[in-house]
């Protein structure tokens, strides 16, 4: 197998390595020891390997590690620390409820955030759309929903 080799800034850290070139980065970050994006579906169904990449949410199951040689990749972890959004968007889940165990969080967060950035208001049928490719087996959605709600209607008036 060729392997390429890439250059990535994942969480603010540059990142050089060699991947094949089917490499998904979703196994590239894991590799890489980035374990709090999850691996769920591996087909883009689920949505719970959700990063930022480039400025935009991304599956990273169904994205080439390859493709990213240059870019710059933010995972829910990286955000939380830096970034005062995901900060809110991450206790808003745990007031509301919205983390039970805790698998698609990470996606929901970051799907969340895009939604907000993207100049989204609160509006829950706005919020339904935008995570609805991120599957979730235990809350039903409405916690989720809410808390995405709370953060938007918060940024709303600042």
């Amino acid at each position: 197998m060729n392997e390429v080799s890439i250059t990535v800034t994942v969480n603010g850290t540059k990142i050089k390595a060699n991947v094949t070139p089917e490499m998904s980065l979703l196994k590239f970050l894991r590799s890489q020891g980035f374990w709090d994006v999850k691996c769920g579906c591996e087909m883009g169904d689920c949505g719970t390997c959700t990063v930022i990449f480039n400025g935009r949410s991304v599956k990273s199951c169904i994205t080439l590690a390859a493709q990213t040689d240059g870019g710059t990749v933010w995972t829910d972890k990286g955000l939380g620390v830096c970034d005062e959004l995901t900060r809110k968007l991450q206790k808003a889940f745990v007031e509301h409820g919205s983390i039970q165990c805790g698998f698609c969080t990470p996606g929901m967060i970051i799907a969340g955030k895009a939604y907000i950035e993207q100049g989204g208001k609160p509006d829950r049928k706005e919020i339904k759309k935008a995570i609805s490719g991120n599957l979730c087996r235990c809350t039903g959605y409405k916690k989720i929903v809410d808390a995405i709600y709370d953060v938007a209607s918060h940024e709303q008036e600042a």
